[in-house]
């Protein structure tokens, strides 16, 4: 996830059971482009002990051929190509999401790539740019092309993380290419996630928003997986939670204000599986000290919370 799963994120989250394995956030690819430091930081200084593998976002095949090759000279697990993010100011540079609107240049790109890297390679997509429909010409370039792992966040770009996520999509893939499928879009509990797999097919599961909201997620699911019971948090728990996001995000020398709002990135996802009221007073807090008494507020008790986000 852009802007979050940075080493700090990564830190945070692998103290609650963690992935089994982490993503980068995207390298931007481009003619003139180097690895970000602080992109790199998160596979060179990894602390979780899990496999990361790095992410790149990009359309010029020279450069994205140039950037697999660094990158292969760092301790990743495989390199991944982006064909999903919806932002449009990716989408309109034809990156990204907006690949999937050209897919004789996917084609092209997936060639150059495969024959470059020589580590697995893996591609996340979207089912289409403007329509579902769109799949059927994509799935068979995925077929074509021996890659390792193809996760499908089974929305649209335009649907953006609307409702409507077709997870018969995700099956048929499952069902037509050689290589394993990891499902994703909208896993947000443990018995959900064990009935997805059930369904689709898919050998994994990527887990993105769900996990700012309920960092204890993965846990949750192999212990569903296993037949285990499924320990929940407790108010206080999240609580404890939130001050080591706050703690990790901290940013010496930058003002209270923008250290506030760097935070709602993060509440707003977690505000989701809280309450209305919760979300609603926390997205409108400036300070430090009306962010932690909307926290206790909501949060100061001992009783289970599921994290389900609100429908």
């Amino acid at each position: 996830m852009q802007d979050v799963t940075t080493l700090k994120f990564m830190r945070v989250v692998s103290r609650y059971g963690g992935p089994d394995v982490y993503w980068t956030e995207y390298f931007r690819v481009h003619a003139v482009s180097n690895l970000e430091k602080w992109i790199l930081d998160s596979i060179t200084k990894n602390p979780t002990g899990r496999p990361v593998v790095a992410q790149m976002i990009g359309n010029d095949i020279p450069s994205l051929v140039r950037t697999a090759k660094e990158l292969q000279q760092y301790p990743v697990a495989a390199i991944d190509l982006n064909l999903g993010c919806p932002a449009p100011i990716v989408y309109r540079k034809c990156a990204g999401g907006g690949l999937l609107r050209e897919p004789q240049r996917i084609d092209a790109i997936l060639g150059a790539l495969r024959e470059a890297v020589t580590i697995p390679f893996t591609v996340k997509t979207r089912v289409g740019f403007n329509s579902p429909e769109e799949f059927d010409a994509l799935l068979p370039i995925f077929a074509k092309h021996p890659i390792d792992l193809l996760t499908v966040h089974a929305r649209t770009v335009v649907q953006m993380y609307r409702p409507g996520v077709r997870y018969d999509l995700i099956a048929r893939a499952a069902r037509e290419l050689r290589c394993p499928v990891l499902a994703n879009g909208n896993v947000f509990s443990a018995a959900q996630a064990q009935q997805l797999l059930a369904e689709t097919g898919a050998r994994g599961l990527m887990i993105g928003r769900g996990a700012i909201r309920n960092p204890w997620l993965f846990d949750q699911i192999r212990a569903q997986l296993r037949g285990e019971l499924v320990k929940l948090p407790t108010g206080r728990q999240i609580l404890n939670y939130i001050h080591e996001l706050w703690d990790n995000e901290i940013t010496p020398g930058v003002k209270e204000s923008s250290q506030v709002q760097r935070m709602k990135k993060f509440m707003n996802f977690i505000g989701d599986g809280v309450s209305n009221k919760f979300l609603h007073d926390i997205r409108r807090v400036e300070t430090t000290a009306d962010s932690w008494r909307v926290c206790e507020e909501s949060l100061g008790h001992d009783q289970l919370m599921s994290l389900e986000p609100r429908v």
